[in-house]
């Protein structure tokens, strides 16, 4: 395989350029030659490694190596441009990858222009100055030496998560320098857990650093620790890797139980990762890297990583142009907002607005003390930011002044948009809108948080329904990125044009939605916990049914049901019910677990999560049980959920099933190596064998063959 046919399969790419000028170290130490990883873009577009970008590094680390054995320089470091060190490969090219060989190649490539960096013959230096993920973090640990900034946001080997394996070193070097235990957090428990990413300072606890600097002047920092180093005034210690072989292969074995639970061996790339950390014990860098290359030969056609590959693509790219939104042109000004309610949502809510739109948020509710509860807990979650470090005190002042309470509506008169956090009953915020249109301007928009309720229904009452526009929050609302935008039947185009360019600023994924029952996740997650009630009524044990869904589910339904909260997942499936009640079924046991106030179905005894007894008791044994296999289970809800998105797409809930998986990967935890839900129903063949046909065109998130 030549480097000219990689070429041919990444022609799109774009090349992040390895730019190398001179450097006097502080203190009389020589010169360093600095690489300087730059794709010409901002800080939106990372730099990624495709093979042009590789071959150009080489070509630099090569020269670098000649002009060290020249006696030219004392050292070698690499960074990256303002705010980015380098974020991995490029992943644009891959489905152009039609054959092993390629992939294979690909492999070679990164490690042989990486393996360069501990054998210039000179000292070598990463100086992380931003975010670094996959290829970004193994070029930084083929360094002999790293700094990394206080200020990076992320640090991650994030390759598990899309159906790779780091597959450019971190296999091999990582639980080499930190030890397997660490490796096993960085490589299969962070994208495991929704792809969590280190901090700077979380990165060199772990070891993956020698030294942590504060981000003010942090190259020249970097320098200056550089040339201590070179110059012999700072030896850096690190601590030894306990390479027992029983206590190496015990955390391994630990690891591969936890993925099963987890995935229900569905993951394919956590298994061959953990065969490679297994592995990276005992084998040479040589042996450890060649292994990493087959491992990217065979996940690289994977079905696997197409379908991380397409739901990353809709994460990056249709969530910044969502289907349907209308031209942001249209979009009115918000430079004031009222949320009605104060409670827990409406809180979360008012300091999300704060934080991202920085103008003043007005909370009522029906009494002074209601009220200053919501604006203290505000205030409480204002200052745990900045204990965090996360604001500073000028920001803290400000971001209080701007939240204030009341009483009464007559605070609202000026505001652009309104947002109601009550409770989920029509006639409540039916009163709720008519309350509110009678102070504010006719072009104020009024957005509602219902989780299903109909938008139509709740404007039908006002003077201009056509400003009324449904916004539905996902909690915790600072962490789910899911926006719901539901459209009722006379919203104008205005009203929807602000409410997407307010869900922009927000910082969130915005999906247009019909006006329809539930909208999309709950929708589906009604149809997906309603069938599994069913199941576990006619007989099958909770934990049995739950076990079907390793893999699938963002964790097991049952347990899903307990965050969710028994009492919200009732009323929306009583909606469900009432709306469809050929499909779908509201579980008398789970109404005795809302009537008993139980909060879920599992509890803790001595460490374990074990199903709660009290909960147990509740289920009532049917006359003939109908026990199925976790795999009956599987099939069985499957089966209904490709029934009820055809049906939306039917009806026009959404315009196409990628909104579907976009809302449910970013509203429902639903996983990257899965597409989010469609490509896993076509390639189960469930589409097909429930509704004749599949969602999406073959090869759209899986390896064409």
């Amino acid at each position: 395989m030549t480097h000219t046919d990689l070429l041919a399969a990444f022609d799109d790419e774009v090349v992040t350029h390895a730019l190398v000028r001179d450097v006097e170290l502080p203190g009389g130490g020589g010169t360093l030659a600095l690489v300087t990883l730059d794709n010409g873009r901002d800080h939106t577009k990372p730099s990624t490694f495709g093979p042009r970008g590789l071959l150009e590094l080489r070509a630099a680390l090569e020269r670098c190596r000649e002009r060290a054995t020249a006696g030219e320089i004392v050292a070698v470091g690499i960074t990256g441009k303002p705010f980015v060190f380098a974020v991995g490969a490029d992943l644009t090219g891959v489905p152009s990858v039609t054959d092993r060989e390629q992939a294979v190649a690909m492999g070679r490539l990164g490690h042989e222009t990486f393996a360069l960096l501990p054998e210039l013959g000179v000292p070598s230096f990463a100086f992380v100055n931003g975010a670094a993920m996959g290829g970004g973090v193994e070029v930084a640990l083929a360094c002999d030496y790293r700094t990394i900034s206080a200020s990076v946001p992320a640090v991650a080997l994030p390759e598990v998560f899309l159906g790779l394996v780091p597959g450019w070193g971190g296999c091999w070097t990582l639980p080499n320098l930190i030890g397997v235990e660490g490796a096993l957090k960085v490589v299969i428990d962070n994208p495991l857990s929704n792809n969590t990413t280190l901090s700077g300072a979380e990165a060199a606890r772990l070891g993956l650093a020698d030294q942590l600097l504060e981000p003010a002047d942090f190259l020249e920092r970097s320098l200056a620790w550089a040339g201590q180093v070179v110059r012999g005034e700072v030896a850096v210690e690190r601590p030894d890797v306990d390479r027992d072989e029983a206590a190496w292969e015990g955390a391994i074995a630990a690891a591969r139980r936890a993925v099963t639970a987890r995935t229900g061996g569905s993951s394919r790339s956590a298994y061959r990762a953990l065969d490679l950390l297994s592995a990276a014990r005992a084998a040479s860098r040589e042996e450890g890297f060649a292994a990493e290359d087959e491992a990217l030969g065979d996940l690289l056609m994977s079905d696997e990583l197409r379908a991380g590959l397409y739901a990353f693509d809709l994460v990056q790219r249709r969530a910044r142009k969502p289907a349907g939104a209308p031209d942001k042109s249209l979009a009115r000004p918000v430079t004031k907002v009222g949320i009605v309610g104060a409670g827990l949502m409406a809180s979360q809510l008012a300091l999300l607005f704060v934080r991202r739109l920085e103008v003043p948020v007005i909370m009522t509710d029906l009494d002074q003390e209601r009220v200053d509860k919501g604006v203290a807990h505000v205030h409480a979650e204002i200052d745990k930011l900045a204990a965090k470090g996360r604001l500073d005190q000028d920001r803290v002042n400000r971001y209080k002044a701007l939240i204030s309470g009341d009483t009464t509506k007559a605070g609202m008169a000026d505001v652009e948009l309104v947002i109601e956090a009550v409770f989920e009953e029509m006639s409540v915020k039916q009163q709720v809108w008519a309350e509110v249109e009678a102070v504010v301007s006719p072009e104020c928009v009024l957005a509602s948080n219902t989780s299903s309720l109909s938008i139509t229904q709740m404007a039908s009452r006002l003077e201009h329904p056509e400003r009324v526009v449904g916004l539905h929050f996902f909690n915790p609302v600072a962490v789910m990125p899911l926006l719901e935008v539901i459209t009722g039947e006379r919203t104008d185009e205005a009203t929807l044009a602000t409410a997407f360019a307010v869900g922009r600023q927000l910082k969130k994924t915005t999906v247009l939605c019909a006006d329809s029952p539930s909208f999309i996740v709950n929708r589906l997650l009604g149809r997906f916990m309603s069938d599994m009630a069913r199941i576990v009524d006619a007989g099958t044990p909770i934990d049995v049914a739950d076990q079907g869904f390793a893999g699938i589910a963002p964790m097991p339904p049952f347990v899903l049901m307990g965050l969710v909260g028994p009492a919200i997942a009732l009323h929306n499936n009583e909606s469900l019910a009432a709306a469809f009640p050929d499909r779908f079924y509201v579980s008398p046991a789970l109404r005795r677990v809302v009537e008993a106030g139980k909060r879920g179905y599992y509890t803790q005894v001595e460490g374990r999560t074990v199903l709660d007894p009290e909960v147990l008791a509740l289920q009532e044994s049917p006359t003939d049980p109908v026990v199925l296999t976790p795999e009956q289970v599987r099939e069985q809800v499957l089966a209904g959920l490709a029934e009820e998105a055809r049906i939306m797409l039917d009806e026009g809930v959404v315009s196409a099933p990628m909104d579907l998986d976009l809302a449910m990967i970013t509203g429902a935890g639903f996983q990257f190596w899965n597409g989010g839900l469609t490509p896993l129903l076509d390639r189960t063949g469930t589409s097909e064998r429930v509704t004749g046909r599949r969602f999406l065109p073959p090869g759209t998130a899986e390896a064409t063959r």
